[in-house]
């Protein structure tokens, strides 16, 4: 059986991935400092872990995303 990758992650699994509480996640999306969410069907919100984990790395600022 093939495990899928993961692309989105859920608000709380993005704080994680990035070690920070949800608190201080919400308020560095809220000031642009992080993306924000890709919205599904109008209401749901992911992240791209694509780019939490670019930026996670160092392999990208996060300032050098467009959001």
């Amino acid at each position: 059986m093939t495990t899928a990758n993961q692309i989105l992650a859920r608000e709380s699994t993005a704080a994680k991935m990035l070690d920070m509480p949800l608190k201080e996640f919400r308020a560095l999306v809220a000031s642009g400092s992080l993306p924000k969410p890709i919205k599904i069907g109008g209401k749901v919100e992911r992240w791209s872990v694509k780019q939490l984990e670019a930026i996670s790395s160092g392999t990208v600022l996060s300032e050098d995303f467009e959001w």
